[in-house]
């Protein structure tokens, strides 16, 4: 047990987090014009392996985790296609970072759903995930990412370092 936790599902969190931190660099990277290739790796690395190890929980039917855990799956599948296949060319570019974007914000959804979830606090204002104050932890993220996003898609050129090789 780790922090409570048996070593897969703190192997599954670790992946989760360190997918967010390095998911949050590159995304503001986006912004200004940078490319991270080691740190993209990263991010896109451990964001597939959080969805990989995601399936790895017991369960006895499709659950939505599941569902984003698939739709998570494609959109990588799409962006790592688009940075390391198509090398960002053309519209790849900004299929690349809406794709990347789209991956980063359903990790930090299933975050805020699991903190709703295992933090009592949070819990207590929104027990079943319906009540205002997860409503709005979730809208004004999803806002956020939209419109950083748009920024990102119009700003990100790819920098003046080759991402792919």
């Amino acid at each position: 047990m780790i922090f409570g936790m048996d070593t897969f599902t703190f192997v599954h969190v670790a992946l989760s987090l360190i997918a967010i931190a390095t998911g949050i660099i590159v995304f503001l990277g986006f912004i200004a014009d940078a490319a991270l290739p080691g740190l993209t790796a990263v991010f896109l690395l451990t964001t597939v392996l959080t969805s990989v190890t995601g399936f790895g929980f017991p369960f006895s039917g499709l659950l939505p985790s599941h569902i984003v855990g698939i739709i998570s799956l494609v959109i990588l599948a799409v962006a790592i296609y688009a940075l390391y296949g198509a090398h960002i060319k053309g519209a790849w570019r900004w299929v690349y970072v809406v794709t990347a974007s789209i991956a980063l914000y359903l990790n930090v959804f299933v975050l805020i759903v699991q903190l709703f979830l295992k933090v009592p606090a949070l819990h207590t204002l929104a027990p079943t995930q319906g009540e205002p104050p997860f409503l709005i932890a979730q809208s004004v993220t999803i806002l956020a990412f939209i419109a950083l996003g748009w920024i990102g898609v119009g700003r990100f050129h790819g920098g003046r370092a080759a991402l792919s090789t």
